[in-house]
């Protein structure tokens, strides 16, 4: 998701029928690897029925959609599909960006997931999984989370977290020192918002059982255009 233009806290502050402060319920689900923090998302966002079978069967139904220890967004869609899940694949590149061919964190598994990625996306429509190029405010991903969570792969340096503290100090350190920010794929699930603190929930299956609160407005915190130039996953 990439943020297009500034937004006006007012903006944010109109959307109909929204309540100043929404936050979702999930049961959390920590990654046991460094490979499937998106599949930790997908569960989490499971019911329990088909949550319980995926958790069982997780190595098994992982090679058999085909992407095994290495996932993109398409294949979580994919994913999702399997288990009923109705939900819009927010993107700005559909495909394989080509700019990924000189980013060393996608460098070693384009070779072997490229044509994989390509298939998922061309059969998209035909499996009735639906995927919009576009990109999104917050204002946007603040009236979906309305409907439910939403699953985004973003930079996961970025992350931070205000109650906990998690990766702020050096965040803050990155806004005075001219550090560069190397990319970290990393899957996190959006599940709530305060509109009055100008914050989102989220969950990082990298940490345990416990929800993350973050600034969104980006008058306020610049490095939140960096960290929405992400893939979406929104439930419908």
């Amino acid at each position: 998701m990439e943020q297009t233009s500034e937004l006006d806290c007012k903006e944010i502050a109109s959307i109909k029928d929204a309540p100043q402060k929404h936050h979702i319920e999930l049961l959390h689900y920590r990654q046991k690897s460094n490979w499937d923090c998106g599949v930790s998302c997908v569960l989490m966002v499971l019911p329990n029925k088909h949550r319980q079978h995926l958790t069982k069967n997780l190595s098994k139904i992982c090679k058999s959609e085909g992407f095994n220890k290495s996932t993109w967004t398409i294949d979580l869609c994919y994913l999702l599909k399997k288990y009923e899940v109705q939900h819009v694949f927010y993107t700005v590149t559909i495909g394989v960006h080509e700019g990924y061919r000189g980013n060393s964190f996608y460098h070693q598994i384009l070779t072997k997931d490229e044509n994989r990625v390509k298939v998922k996306f061309r059969d998209a429509s035909k499996n009735k999984i639906p995927v919009r190029k576009a990109s999104i405010s917050i204002l946007h991903i603040i009236e979906q989370l309305l409907n439910g969570p939403i699953i985004i792969l973003t930079n996961a340096r970025l992350l931070y977290c205000d109650i906990c503290k998690s990766n702020k100090i050096s965040n803050e350190l990155r806004k005075c020192l001219p550090w560069p920010t190397t990319y970290q794929g990393h899957y996190i699930v959006l599940c709530g918002y305060d509109i009055e603190r100008q914050r989102v929930f989220y969950r990082n299956p990298s940490f345990g059982d416990r929800w993350f609160l973050q600034m969104y407005v980006p008058c306020r915190c610049p490095l939140w255009k960096k960290r929405v130039k992400a893939t979406g996953l929104m439930k419908t």
